[in-house]
């Protein structure tokens, strides 16, 4: 499909800077194709779901990704910005750098401290480039490995906010919390899984009540998700993969919940592309765990999910392809012009829809 069908024009003032306070109180677009459409708010959720329902959630969290340094070449100096991706190795990242045009294949960045002294030895952090890919990525192999890597990057690493917003105003404190979700308990994403934002303990203690199920998997976010589309035919589009992990709890749970009639409603898309990759064709699941690199665009026929929550999306992104494959993008071509026109707040400390599918789901 041409990438042209998913733009549409947002003005600068749509995009959140802050997250709602409290996080519940955001508006939520409730989006049923052939019907009218529902301004709620996300405290309605309990509302919107029944007994038996079953919410899946995303339980990664973000590690501080993105890194300063300076890479020396004889009396040049080159300022360098990574953000980690993707973990191959102990001592092994796939990172997006800039500008990658300064680097080569063996030479030695400085991130944090870039100083001789002693003390700035220990607020350092050195790694080597160890390969060059397309757009800006590199392989960067780290003088640490293990634990020691995960506590110097949590040392000298920045939380990487969305480019949306780090172009509109730098990190602070606040965004140390407001970044990670309420579930966040397994680190290593780069990007938080932001309809998991909105939740907040008296939320779930309703969703409880109401009789909703909640499951936990985990899918570390990487920076991909930011990328835009280049291509202009989205067949020639490369998705970066991310790990992901399904549990037998987990997947036991879902599959009780299909199996009693109740609908699997995720939140988020990052817990969306993981049911999906993980789901046999006929819609059970197993333990999982591995990489995916799924890519959902309208024609695609889902196993898995009933319904999904999550954030207003960039145009011409991989997310919005995602939520137009879902509900069809007709519908959403007019839910995102209905939430723009009515000055609800988009990306990724923005506004929540509960989205139901466009057709109903062949179950076994």
């Amino acid at each position: 499909m041409k990438v042209d069908l998913f733009d549409f024009e947002l003005p600068e003032a749509s995009i959140a800077l802050r997250p709602a306070q409290p996080r519940d109180a955001a508006r939520m677009l409730v989006v049923r194709p052939g019907s009218t459409l529902e301004d709620r708010v996300v405290r309605d959720l309990p509302d919107l779901l029944q007994p038996g329902d079953r919410l899946v959630v995303n339980d990664t969290r973000v590690i501080p990704a993105r890194l300063d340094g300076v890479r020396v070449r004889g009396e040049a100096v080159a300022h360098i910005q990574a953000t980690l991706h993707l973990r191959e190795g102990p001592d092994l990242w796939r990172a997006f750098v800039r500008p990658a045009k300064r680097l080569a294949v063996g030479e030695r960045v400085r991130f944090g401290e870039s100083g001789e002294s002693m003390a700035c030895m220990l607020a350092s952090l050195d790694a080597e480039v160890a390969e060059k890919g397309e757009g800006g990525e590199v392989l960067l192999r780290f003088a640490f490995t293990g634990p020691a890597l995960d506590e110097a990057i949590a040392r000298v690493g920045h939380i990487p906010l969305p480019p949306y917003i780090a172009a509109k105003r730098g990190e602070d404190e606040r965004d140390l919390s407001d970044y990670q979700t309420l579930f966040a308990e397994h680190e290593g994403a780069v990007a938080a899984p932001t309809a998991g934002l909105h939740f907040t303990p008296e939320l779930t203690d309703r969703l409880v009540a109401r009789g909703v199920g909640l499951t936990r998997l985990t899918l570390h976010v990487g920076a991909g998700t930011f990328l835009p589309v280049k291509a202009d035919d989205t067949a020639d589009h490369k998705m970066h993969a991310e790990w992901g992990m399904i549990s037998h709890e987990a997947a036991d749970a879902l599959n009780a919940t299909r199996a009693a009639g109740g609908r699997i409603i995720s939140v988020g898309t990052t817990s969306l592309r993981l049911l999906e990759s993980a789901a046999t064709d006929d819609g059970r699941f197993a333990p999982w765990q591995g990489q995916t690199s799924i890519f959902i665009t309208p024609g695609y026929r889902f196993r898995a999910v009933d319904a999904l929550m999550t954030n207003f999306h960039l145009p011409r992104s991989t997310l919005f392809m995602l939520v137009s494959a879902f509900s069809g993008l007709e519908t959403m071509r007019d839910a995102y012009a209905h939430a723009i026109a009515t000055g609800y707040r988009f990306y990724s400390y923005g506004d929540a829809s509960l989205l139901f599918p466009a057709a109903p789901e062949s179950r076994p």
